[in-house]
């Protein structure tokens, strides 16, 4: 296998892994389940990973990378504020609580990632403190964190209701939230 094969399998790899870690979860999904959906043979895995807690971290970072790229990549405050819009929008949507394979890395793997080993802890903690980054105005990092506390917490509690009119009550009400931060916060 080339060094360019081997790193287009990697890639594949890390992203069903993240897709499949945010549906089902890190603990439930094995070796062998990520290694299938990418159309490889488990044999294959340890010439990409240690183990499977490394696995975790590299496709939780990868998912973070994916998620993030447009705000991270504007070229200029204008393109950053629209990515923040587009992000903030598309996250607190219906779309964004149905769809947990493609959704926010947080959102989806937060408690797995809490229980995890160090590795994880820190590349949740890490994932957190970028997100928070993109989503403040200012220079107060704690606006950012409010905001990511706040869309976490929504997220979560829309994906418990029962009904798409509850969820939907849950996403405005967050909103609501957001705007209130965003126009409000000090500084």
């Amino acid at each position: 296998m080339s060094e360019a094969e081997k790193r287009k399998t990697h890639k594949r790899i890390l992203e069903q892994a993240a897709r499949i870690f945010r549906e089902k979860g890190t603990e439930t999904t094995s070796v062998s389940d990520v290694m299938q959906a990418a159309g490889l043979t488990h044999g294959g895995f340890y010439r990409h990973f240690k183990s499977k807690d490394d696995l975790v971290v590299a496709a939780f970072r990868n998912a973070v990378d994916d998620v993030l790229a447009d705000m991270e990549d504007a070229a200029s405050d204008e393109e950053r504020e629209k990515a923040r819009e587009a992000y903030i929008d598309t996250y607190l949507s219906l779309c964004h609580v149905d769809n947990r394979p493609e959704g926010c890395p947080l959102a989806a793997l937060a408690g797995n990632l809490s229980r995890g080993p160090q590795d994880a802890r820190a590349a949740a903690f890490q994932a957190s403190e970028r997100v928070s980054d993109q989503l403040r105005e200012g220079p107060d990092a704690g606006q950012g964190v409010a905001l990511l506390a706040l869309m976490l917490g929504t997220v979560t509690l829309a994906r418990f209701a029962e009904t798409k009119d509850t969820a939907q009550s849950i996403l405005d009400a967050g909103r609501a939230g957001v705007d209130l931060i965003r126009s409000e916060w000090p500084g």
